[in-house]
């Protein structure tokens, strides 16, 4: 089995408007049994991604004593959002999501097109089902 990004991305991704409650959000999160929701923002043509994730929630929501069918996704989601490339080893992966120190990362294609979700848990199955190789071990298998 191969140790790249594509083959170990979730897809397709379950997005949300901007503009829609965090209470959706919550319901979408818990009843697909994921926990993260792509923002998708376009302005002036150009595409950008946000992210809102259960750690949000909890953090801007629950310990803020936020009503969240009164907050707007837009107001708590983190944007810009860090996004991985699929050609990227899972230990690039891995690194990035160290460096950057976040969970969860939208995989896009090289036209900045939305194609998957990397999550730490996809990382742990990875390495629990197929082992690790380091990253020049990795690079040789493709």
């Amino acid at each position: 089995m191969s140790h790249l990004v594509r083959d170990w991305m979730s897809s397709p991704v379950v997005v949300i408007d901007a503009d829609s409650s965090v209470s959706f959000a919550m319901t979408l999160m818990r009843r697909r049994h994921i926990h993260s929701l792509v923002v998708i923002l376009k302005e002036n043509h150009s595409t950008t991604y946000g992210i809102i994730t259960t750690t949000d929630i909890r953090d801007k929501i629950i310990a803020a004593s936020r009503n969240p069918a009164e907050t707007t996704v837009r107001e708590i989601m983190t944007t810009p959002v860090h996004v991985a490339k699929p050609e990227w080893t899972l230990v690039e992966c891995s690194r990035k999501m160290q460096e950057k120190n976040v969970h969860h990362l939208p995989v896009v294609d090289e036209n900045n097109e939305l194609i998957g979700m990397i999550s730490a848990t996809d990382l742990f199955m990875a390495a629990e089902e197929i082992g690790w190789l380091t990253d020049k071990e990795s690079r040789k298998r493709g």
